[in-house]
C-alpha cells in the first residue's frame, strides 16, 4: 500500500544498474472505501444539563449525563454524574454512576461512587461501589452480578399434571 520515497537517496545509478520506475498514480487512494479513516471515532461529549434546567420525564441515552439541575424522572446512560447541586428523583440506570448530590430513587449500576457530598435517599444495588466518608445514605444496598437487568425473572411456574377424565 506504502512505497518507499526516492527523495532521499543519492544521485544517478551506476552504469549497468537497472533504473527502478516512478511510483504510479494507482498506489494513491482515490475511491472512498480506500481512504476510508481506520482511527476511531472520538467519543462525544457528556451531556451536561445545566443548575438552571428543570426535566419532568425520562431520560434515556447510550452516552453520558452531567446532571447540574433538577430531574424528576427516570434516567437511564452510560455515565452518569449527578452534580452537587442536582436533585434526581427517579430511578437512576447506568454503568457507571457517580453521584456528588442528591437521588431519591433507586440507584442501579455496575460502578456506583458517592461521594462526600452525596445525599442517596433509596436502594443500590450494584457490582462495584464506593461510599466515600461523610455522604449521606438511607436505603439498602445489594450487590449484584448484572445489576443493570431491572426486572427479576419470574419464577417458573409449575406445571400442573392433566388428571384423567373419569366416565
Amino acid at each position: 500500500m506504502f512505497s518507499k520515497s526516492k527523495i532521499n537517496e543519492p544521485g544517478p545509478k551506476k552504469s549497468g544498474e537497472p533504473v527502478t520506475a516512478k511510483p504510479t498514480e494507482a498506489a494513491v487512494p482515490t475511491t472512498p472505501t480506500e481512504m476510508k479513516q481506520t482511527a476511531p471515532k472520538a467519543k462525544p461529549p457528556a451531556s451536561v444539563l445545566s443548575s438552571d434546567l428543570a426535566i419532568t420525564g425520562n431520560l434515556k441515552t447510550s452516552g453520558d449525563i452531567q446532571i447540574e439541575g433538577t430531574v424528576d424522572g427516570d434516567i437511564r446512560a452510560h455515565l452518569l454524574t449527578v452534580g452537587e447541586g442536582a436533585t434526581v428523583r427517579g430511578e437512576v440506570i447506568a454503568d457507571d454512576v457517580v453521584v456528588n448530590g442528591r437521588v431519591i430513587g433507586r440507584v442501579r449500576g455496575l460502578k456506583v461512587r458517592l461521594t462526600s457530598t452525596a445525599r442517596v435517599e433509596g436502594d443500590i444495588i450494584h457490582k462495584t461501589i464506593a461510599i466515600e466518608s461523610g455522604a449521606h445514605f438511607e436505603g439498602s444496598v445489594q450487590r449484584q452480578d448484572d445489576p443493570l437487568n431491572s426486572g427479576a425473572k419470574p419464577a417458573a411456574k409449575p406445571v400442573a399434571a392433566a388428571a384423567p377424565k373419569s366416565a
